[in-house]
């Protein structure tokens, strides 16, 4: 729920049929260009990263020239600013283009495999909770294009567990209101079993290139204190949740709502940041 509801196991776009690989791709295009319609809110609600894993990414670069793909609002392209790297972000979004920019990320709009690097290069290609938004095949070949020799690919997710009890009463929300909704099973496990399976997807696909080294799994763990209001701030940013009507969008913030305040009113995230990242061969 913390992403959309395909994640990064979802691979919508590959492994169907024709038909069913269009429609696929149809809905993820709907779900993507949501998040744009409150790009304030998505700024300030949604969750940052982990900086010891912009630093590891860092470290294993060659250099500091770095290309955020779906930089969205700037929230990972600003990490990496604030390391000493030169950020360039693209993202389909001019929405979310736009305030990337007032954050200081110079960002150019376009899905990333239709985009024009206008011979430019990098150290690096970083895509943070939007990699499963990019053809996984086109996505690597124009990462590897990109990317100088011995560059790094690094895509990550943040997998975010609440309190069992409580993820379990997350469940329990979605199956009363939408019972066949892609986050009642989402809730239904942990969320890092769900992104580290994903994540294996997503390097099977760098691997199969054929144009980067073995691809690796880089874990970070950290805690998220949230509020009921800050919980229930973040919930609309999540993938596909404002394509529901209105009144389906209320019932189901009302019910995570009482759900927090039968915690106590606050609870503690366990969050998780999994990355999958190759280095490019030098031939």
């Amino acid at each position: 729920m913390i992403t959309p509801p395909s994640g990064p196991e979802g691979d919508s776009e590959t492994g169907t049929g024709g038909d069913e690989r269009a429609r696929a791709s149809h809905l993820q295009r709907q779900v993507a260009e949501g998040f744009g319609a409150d790009a304030g809110r998505y700024d300030r609600a949604r969750p940052t990263y982990p900086v010891d894993l912009v630093e590891r990414v860092i470290a294993a670069s060659p250099g500091s020239d770095v290309l955020d793909v779906g930089c969205g609002t700037g929230i990972s392209a600003r990490l990496f600013a604030a390391a000493g790297c030169q950020v360039l972000g693209v993202d389909p979004d001019p929405r979310m283009a736009e305030l990337a920019r007032r954050g200081g990320t110079e960002t150019e709009v376009a899905k990333f495999e239709d985009w024009d690097p206008a011979g430019r290069t990098f150290d690096t290609v970083v895509a943070a909770q939007a990699w499963h938004w990019v053809d996984p095949v086109a996505g690597a070949a124009k990462a590897a294009a990109v990317l100088r020799p011995g560059g790094r690919l690094a895509v990550f997710w943040n997998a975010f567990d609440p309190p069992k009890d409580l993820r379990e009463a997350f469940a329990g929300v979605f199956r009363r209101v939408l019972p066949d909704s892609a986050p009642a099973g989402f809730w239904a496990r942990p969320a890092v079993d769900t992104y580290r399976a994903g994540c294996a997807r997503v390097a099977d696909v760098i691997r199969q290139a054929g144009t980067f080294g073995e691809p690796e799994e880089w874990l970070s763990s950290w805690e998220r204190p949230y509020t009921r209001d800050e919980w229930l701030d973040l919930v609309p940013t999540t993938g596909g949740f404002t394509r529901h009507p209105e009144a389906v969008q209320q019932e189901l913030l009302d019910g995570l709502g009482a759900a927090v305040d039968a915690a106590g009113g606050t609870f503690t995230m366990s969050c998780t940041t999994i990355a999958a990242t190759a280095a490019r061969l030098a031939s």
